[in-house]
């Protein structure tokens, strides 16, 4: 009887444990249905936010997706949702933070190409002019230059081979920024040095022929005209109708001026005796 009883016990016991299992499952999948319906809810009031320009607002709802439910697929989509409502009012700086931590916190997302996109651009919208730092510029290039080598069969690719242009003719403007400078103060080397990185560096830019010249000039100036005869060849290959080599052809031919005079002169004197013989 007393084992009977014992039984009874066992499986009371097993009944129970049983019910609580179900119970606590329940529980559960309630509350992962609760973080569904608030992360949806979040985004909802995300979207409708950016719609109505409180970008800030919208980019705090959106990150509270990724707290509510960060395994989501949308908590990355969150992120840079974030971003992207930031960049659109032209904060880039705060789009930036959320580009970077998007890229560090989801390495095999699809969409990374517009990450750094979308990080390329505010680098490139950050930048001045030649005058200023170059720390943006130089961030802007190296985003442009990733897109280009990693995904280069994208449509971030051929708009980043514009933009990248456009960075190498800043780079190239504030070495000559800089070269100038160092001129204007007779520090030659230093200039030299400037000018030659234009020429090895950014040969495609707009200021190439007027480093050609200044280091015509220059060499010139610090008697090592071979040097000097070098960069002329190659302005003249390159830029014969140009104003910077008929500059850099009067340096080294210092009797240029009076030999045009003297053929002007003469050609002058020949026009006027077949004029004359037309009366005789």
């Amino acid at each position: 009887m007393k084992f009977q009883k014992f039984i009874l016990i066992i499986f009371f016991l097993i009944g129970l444990n049983s019910c609580a299992d179900k119970k606590e499952e329940k529980i559960s999948l309630i509350q992962a249905d609760n973080l569904e319906m608030q992360m949806i809810d979040a985004y909802k009031q995300g979207v409708k936010e950016f719609n109505n320009g409180d970008v800030f607002f919208a980019a705090k709802k959106f990150n509270e997706v990724e707290l509510i439910y960060p395994q989501s697929i949308w908590a990355p989509r969150s992120v840079l949702m974030a971003a992207y409502a930031y960049y659109s009012q032209l904060y880039y700086n705060d789009a930036i933070i959320e580009l970077e931590r998007f890229l560090d916190k989801y390495q095999n997302h699809p969409d990374r190409d517009y990450a750094y996109y979308l990080l390329a651009l505010c680098h490139y919208n950050l930048v001045v002019d030649e005058k200023k730092d170059l720390g943006e510029t130089v961030k802007a290039k190296e985003y442009l230059t990733l897109l280009i080598k990693d995904y280069p069969n994208t449509k971030f690719a051929e708009d980043a081979k514009f933009k990248l242009e456009l960075i190498e003719e800043i780079l190239a403007a504030k070495e000559l920024y800089l070269a100038n400078y160092y001129l204007t103060r007779e520090k030659w080397i230093p200039a030299m040095n400037r000018f030659q990185k234009i020429v090895n560096k950014y040969d495609t830019s707009i200021y190439v022929e007027e480093a050609l010249y200044r280091l015509v000039e220059l060499n010139y100036k610090l008697g090592l005209l071979d040097e000097s005869r070098k960069y002329a060849a190659l302005l003249g290959y390159n830029y014969q109708s140009s104003d910077w080599y008929e500059m850099s052809y009067k340096i080294l031919n210092q009797n240029y001026d009076k030999r045009k005079i003297k053929q002007d002169q003469s050609n002058e004197k020949s026009l006027l005796k077949r004029f004359k013989t037309l009366f005789k």
